[in-house]
């Protein structure tokens, strides 16, 4: 299944946002490429979760399409006095095709190339049982706790939760405006919808999870948690009950979006202990058009 960062959909988003778009689409290989700023007014070319080939299509053989594609990338790169270009495929058979044509691994992700995915086709009984047993009974325990799942709008309430939870966990976030956006833009029931869900205590939001779907699929894209009301294990009384949600309503996944060990060791374990399938992507991948710019750039990044 296609990712979400490739749909036609989500590069208006990004435009949205203020971001300079493109789409690439010869009915062979289709790639949303954006536009991202780097430091002293230089800029790359980003691909999220692609290029995507359609193998059943290529007549004239891989090579050539590629070529083609290639050339547009180093053409648009060029036009736009970006120093690189980016991709991270969301398949390694492309990664390889890629890999041998100019692209080198590069250290530096966008998109989180690890992630845990459960499936909810399983019953609820079943889902219990692959859970790791702290996991488990932390959801027992949240459920005497009074707690409230109820879906939400104000984006004020999420956004004050988010700087509460990015400056106990040393994080970044977006502007406010762009969860407000991200929120607005996809509410209208098309392809992808995003929705926010607030867990309450004593009628007190005391945590967030903006959740977005599309196919059969839900992601976990941004949570937040007031950190004064951590006995009541607010965490997993949440996503328990967005999963029986989804599990109601026919989602066939539920993506916890993002693990990594060494960045964010609590929040892996967490997204670990619901027993999902830990899925791996190929990672992110360079191509330099100017080398030297290039060679600056990733001098700098050593440095800072």
């Amino acid at each position: 299944m296609r990712s979400f960062l490739q749909t036609e959909e989500w590069l208006k988003f990004q435009e949205s946002t203020g971001q300079k778009v493109w789409r690439f689409d010869d009915g062979k290989i289709r790639a949303n490429i954006i536009k991202l700023g780097l430091p002293l007014g230089k800029s790359m070319l980003y691909v999220p979760h692609g290029p995507e080939i359609d193998f059943d299509h290529i007549r004239s053989g891989v090579k050539n399409e590629l070529s083609g594609f290639i050339k547009y990338l180093k053409d648009l790169a060029r036009q736009e006095k970006s120093i690189f270009v980016k991709i991270e495929p969301a398949s390694d058979v492309v990664m390889e095709l890629l890999y041998r044509r100019g692209f080198k691994r590069s250290s530096k992700q966008i998109q989180p190339y690890r992630t845990v995915i459960l499936d909810l086709n399983l019953p609820e009984e079943h889902l219990l049982g692959k859970m790791h047993q702290k996991t488990r009974y932390n959801i027992n325990l949240s459920e005497k706790k009074g707690l409230v799942l109820e879906e939400g709008h104000d984006i004020d309430i999420f956004w004050k939760l988010l700087k509460q939870t990015a400056k106990k966990d040393q994080f970044s976030t977006h502007p406010r405006e762009y969860y407000k956006k991200l929120l607005e833009f996809f509410g209208d029931g098309g392809k992808i919808q995003t929705k926010l869900f607030f867990v309450k205590h004593d009628s007190k939001p005391i945590g967030g999870a903006i959740v977005m779907m599309y196919h059969n699929t839900a992601y976990y894209l941004h949570g937040a948690m007031d950190r004064e009301y951590k006995n009541l294990m607010a965490p997993y009384f949440m996503h328990w009950e967005i999963i029986k949600k989804l599990q109601a309503t026919g989602y066939k996944s539920y993506d916890f979006w993002g693990v990594d060990s060494k960045k964010w060791p609590g929040v892996t374990r967490f997204k670990l202990g619901w027993g999902g399938e830990l899925k791996e992507l190929p990672g992110s991948f360079d191509m330099p058009v100017s080398r030297l710019w290039y060679l600056i750039y990733s001098l700098a990044r050593r440095v800072f």
